[in-house]
């Protein structure tokens, strides 16, 4: 892996994070500066940021970021990320009301624990090791709980209960989608500039 590799994926990681442009520039300039010395003495990217490169920027862009913000922006996502499985819940059935089984709240506290501690050390789960944690973890906590309480619903959860639920991650999922979009654009004028 060359020094650009790993310069692309810290910057992705970085921008997936959250974290501003100045302190993405500012990270950048940094690793370059030590992969370039690194090359000077004749030692590999990977002597540098090791074998995992992930696990490398997320423990740089947990530096950056505060404890309490990355657990403020991670309790909005994870509310946003419940309340859009409660929407296909709610299509589903094609009700406004959603009943509330304790096997589906041990599902998901079972999975959205496990995803918070994951992306809070390693970063991005990514959608194949998401069903996969869904599975491994999840389904396990759902058939307990489930012969442990019953079918018995706890209550009833009206549609507007899941809009409240959405909110507050809402203005992440925004900024994420327009980093993205900013991201992609700024690869297309790269490609088209060389």
């Amino acid at each position: 892996m060359t020094n650009d590799d790993v310069l692309a994926v810290c910057r992705s990681n970085w921008e997936y994070r959250g974290l501003d442009e100045a302190s993405v520039r500012e990270l950048l300039e940094e690793l370059s500066k030590d992969l370039a010395d690194a090359e000077a003495a004749g030692r590999t990217p990977q002597d540098v940021v090791g074998q995992d490169i992930t696990a490398f920027a997320a423990s740089w862009a947990r530096a950056r970021r505060p404890l309490p913000y990355r657990l403020l922006r991670m309790a909005a996502t994870v509310s946003y990320v419940l309340a859009v499985a409660l929407l296909f819940g709610h299509l589903l059935r094609w009700s406004t009301v959603l009943p509330v089984l304790p096997s589906r709240i041990g599902f998901y506290a079972a999975v959205a624990a496990v995803t918070v501690a994951w992306e809070l050390r390693r970063g991005s789960l990514g959608i194949r090791k998401g069903w996969l944690l869904a599975f491994v973890v999840g389904l396990p906590v759902l058939v307990i709980t489930n012969r442990l309480t019953g079918d018995e619903p706890l209550f009833d959860l009206p549609l507007w209960g899941t809009l409240v639920l959405l909110l507050p991650g809402l203005p992440y999922a925004v900024v994420d989608a327009r980093a993205k979009q900013a991201q992609k654009a700024a690869r297309k004028t790269a490609r088209t500039v060389t």
